[in-house]
Formats: structure tokens, sequence, C-alpha cells
């Protein structure tokens, strides 16, 4: 005869099937992805980085408003001059993994919510990967066009590309400077927050340039 305990116990056991299955759709879902759909993934998933960042603190704590820094975000290298969606693609992917490498640091002198923090570097992690694929799967098909003219294009766009990328490593470089200058304390961790906020924003106004490129 079955306890009510019993009942309970399967009761769990049934939700955590439950969270199992989830998870699994979850997942499944993301790396069943077309790379032509590229920018509906990432605009999804940099607007879950966006409200991650907003809930790791309720607020920006007043007492660091004095410590604020412009850490210049390059703007210029994401626009409509962009010549081609794949420089765009790996603007993205340079943000992506630049952002991940500041936020696994284990420096965090901070009251943010563990949970959040955790959910952001595996949101910055399934980015990198699904942007390394699509940037995969476009090399092996431009392998064949290795005409003249197509190698001079190519050559002027990875120029502006590796400028691009440089930028975007600079900027970053400049926040993680920072932090070590402020000894990773809280307030130079939130003003990093409210920076990679701004630059998550900017990046998700130009989700469209991927489906326009």
């Amino acid at each position: 005869m079955a306890t009510d305990d019993d009942d309970d116990d399967d009761d769990d056991d049934n939700d955590d099937d439950d969270d199992t299955c989830l998870v699994g759709l979850f997942f499944t879902g993301i790396f069943s992805l077309d790379c032509t759909l590229l920018n509906v993934y990432q605009r999804r998933v940099i607007w879950q980085n966006l409200r991650l960042l907003s809930r790791m603190s309720n607020s920006f704590p007043t007492e660091c408003l004095s410590e604020s820094k412009a850490f210049e975000l390059p703007l210029e290298i994401l626009s409509d001059a962009q010549p081609l969606k794949r420089d765009i693609k790996e603007a993205f992917y340079e943000m992506a993994i630049q952002a991940f490498n500041i936020f696994i640091q284990d420096t965090f002198q901070s009251t943010w919510e563990e949970k959040h923090l955790r959910q952001l570097q595996i949101g910055l992690d399934e980015q990198l990967r699904y942007l390394e694929q699509c940037l995969e799967e476009e090399e092996e098909e431009n392998e064949d066009m290795k005409e003249m003219e197509e190698e001079e294009r190519k050559h002027s766009r990875d120029t502006v590309s590796q400028l691009s990328n440089l930028e975007l490593r600079r900027y970053f470089n400049r926040i993680d400077k920072f932090l070590k200058d402020k000894k990773y304390s809280h307030c130079a961790w939130e003003i990093v927050r409210a920076e990679l906020k701004r630059c998550f924003y900017f990046f998700y106004k130009f989700t469209a340039l991927l489906s326009r490129k």
C-alpha cells in the first residue's frame, strides 16, 4: 500500500524528470539551430544576458559613482559600412569571448547573485560555441572560392575584420586593467557590470545587421 510519503517521492521524481526533459529540449533547440537564423539566436541570447546583468544587482551603488571610468567602447566596429556578414559575426564572437573571460575570473568581491552569474557564464559559452559552429561552416563553404578577384576582396575584408577585433580587444583590455588596478573591488565590478550592459545593448541593437547582410 502506497503511503503519502511514497506519493510525495513519486511527485518529486516526476518533477525531476520534467526538469531533465526541459533542459534536454533547451539544449537540443540551441544546437539544432540553422546558422541562417543566427540573427534570431544572437538577439535572444544577448537579451537574456542583458536581463541577467540587470538581475545580478538591484541598483548601481551611489558610493561607486566617483570611481566611474570611460572605457571607450569602439562604436564604429558595427555599422552599415561593414562589408560582409562574416565580419559582423566575428565582431560578435570577439565580444562574447572577451566578456566570457571577464566573467569567469575567480576574483569577485561582490554581492551578485551566484545563480545569475552562473547563468550568464553558461549563456556566453553557448553563444561562443554557436558562433564558432557558424564561422566554421562558412569557412568550409568558401574553401573552393580561390579565384584571384575573390582573394583580393577577402584580403580587404580580413583587414577590416582584424582592425575591428583589435579595437574590441583593446576595449576589454581597458576593462581588465581597471579591475586589476582597483584590486577587483566591489565598486570596480559594479562599474564593469554597468559598462558591459552598455556593450551588450549596443550589440543587441545591431543583431539586425546579421539578417540584412
